[in-house]
């Protein structure tokens, strides 16, 4: 892990630590809530691990905080501006594409605003989130493909696409350059116990 990566690594085991702790829950009890590891629990609070996107997803929602919340203060202000380059970088790709989570709401209904660029031939793939989740996203350079369940959808510049996240689906960058596109999740009732359980990705 380079040293920005190792830091939000830290900051995000810090607070789930400390979410985990003001419920007493035991390492074990977590791991079993969101359906991971207790090694992984515990490789995520100690900051030694660099977790997939799916298994942070797992273990907001078993705390019922969401994801934007395991990386910004504890203490939210009613107007958070994020800055370019202060995004949490919370992926990155093979050839050097990022998906960096830029903003973020509250608990129960969570909407988290992605900003991801995808290098030639890099490819996320995604778990099926919890259900009633919804994705929006728009191309601002380049052309990816994003594949849907059994659907694919090839995309251009200033094209956009409104698709269910509870299904399992990925984003590709199948040209010569780079792309990049905004990224919209919305996430129904975080906390309620619903989330998937598909396998990580």
């Amino acid at each position: 892990m380079d040293e920005g990566t190792a830091a939000l690594a830290l900051a995000i085991g810090v607070r789930i630590r400390q979410e985990r702790q003001s419920r007493r829950w035991t390492l074990d009890q977590l791991a079993e809530a969101a359906g991971v590891s207790r090694r992984m629990v515990v490789n995520v609070e100690q900051g030694a691990a660099n977790p997939s996107v799916g298994t942070l997803l797992r273990i907001s929602d078993a705390l019922g905080v969401g994801l934007p919340a395991l990386v910004e203060p504890p203490h939210p202000r009613p107007v958070k501006v994020t800055r370019h380059g202060d995004g949490a970088v919370l992926w990155s790709g093979e050839f050097g594409g990022s998906g960096v989570l830029m903003a973020g709401t509250e608990p129960p209904d969570v909407v988290e605003l992605w900003d991801w660029t995808l290098g030639p031939g890099d490819r996320h793939g995604s778990e099926a989130h919890a259900p009633g989740t919804k994705e929006l996203l728009q191309v601002r350079q380049g052309a990816i493909t994003v594949e849907v369940a059994d659907q694919s959808f090839t995309l251009d510049v200033g094209d956009a696409l409104a698709f269910p996240g509870d299904v399992a689906h990925s984003y590709t960058n199948p040209g010569t350059l780079p792309a990049r596109f905004s990224l919209a999740v919305f996430e129904p009732g975080v906390g309620s116990g619903t989330r998937s359980e598909a396998v990580d990705a």
